[in-house]
Parts: structure tokens; C-alpha cells; sequence
């Protein structure tokens, strides 16, 4: 299964801002779109960053109070591993277990395409991997 796959069947919404916004603006995006980060993107659509709540956490332990008016450009995470829609999940998979992260953005010619989660990857797994029990249990009921 690819990438595409899965942004097909969750859709491609992706919540973002820019790099110029206030921490306390992404901490209220993020708690009202219920979500753990925030691609952070240029105004042609190119990925700057992403910011997660890990990032928000090591701000505030650092600057304390003062982090909510700090730019998200100052902590953010700006070297970001992207995939294609053609990467499939388990590639994606490895690179989050290796990297350590738990959002992957999508790119495709230079612009965001979509967000891949570690909850997508692994609720399509857990699909894939019940798909083929259920389909060895049927062969050997009928064998």
C-alpha cells in the first residue's frame, strides 16, 4: 500500500501556518483542530518546518511564559523528512521508528500534498495485516 492510498481514503486536509505566527496561535490551532502538529509552509506552499507538541514543550521548559510570543519559526523543526505519494507504508513506517517522529508531510514538485500521522500508517497496517488473516482463515477452512 502507498501513501496515496491512504490519503485517498483520509483525505489530504492539511492544517498549517506560517512561519511568522505566534506559538500561542499554534497552541490554540492545534487544540482546536485536535491535532499533534502543525506543518508550518511558505506562501508558494513549500514546507518550512512542522511544529509538534514536542517542540511547544522543549519551548516553554526553555523560555517558560515568554515562549507564547516567540515567532513558531524559532522552534520549529526545520530540517523535515517528507515522502511522495508513491512511498509506501512500510517505508514510512521505518523511517518513523528510526527518526523518531510521528508525522511525515507529503510533497510532491516542492509543495505539501498531504500529512501523513503514525496513527494512519498504523490503522491501515493493523487493516492490511487482519485483511490477510481473515484470508488465510478462509483458505484453510476451505482447503
Amino acid at each position: 500500500m502507498t501513501i496515496a492510498r491512504i490519503l485517498a481514503e483520509k483525505g489530504a486536509d492539511i492544517v498549517t501556518i506560517t512561519p511568522e505566527r505566534t506559538l500561542d496561535e499554534a497552541i490554540h490551532l492545534l487544540a482546536e483542530k485536535r491535532i499533534g502538529a502543525l506543518v508550518v509552509t511558505h506562501g508558494d506552499g513549500s514546507v518550512a518546518g512542522i511544529l509538534s507538541e514536542r517542540d511547544i514543550m522543549r519551548a516553554l521548559a526553555k523560555l517558560g511564559g515568554g515562549a507564547f510570543d516567540a515567532p513558531v519559526s524559532a522552534h520549529m523543526t526545520a530540517e523535515v523528512v517528507t515522502c511522495k505519494r508513491a512511498t509506501t507504508v512500510e517505508d514510512v513506517m521505518q523511517l518513523m521508528t528510526e527518526r523518531r517522529f510521528r508525522h511525515v508531510p507529503v510533497c510532491e514538485d516542492g509543495r505539501l500534498v498531504g500529512l501523513i500521522s503514525i496513527g494512519d500508517v498504523v490503522k491501515r497496517r493493523i487493516a492490511a495485516v487482519e485483511a490477510e488473516h481473515k484470508a488465510m482463515r478462509d483458505y484453510i477452512t476451505m482447503a
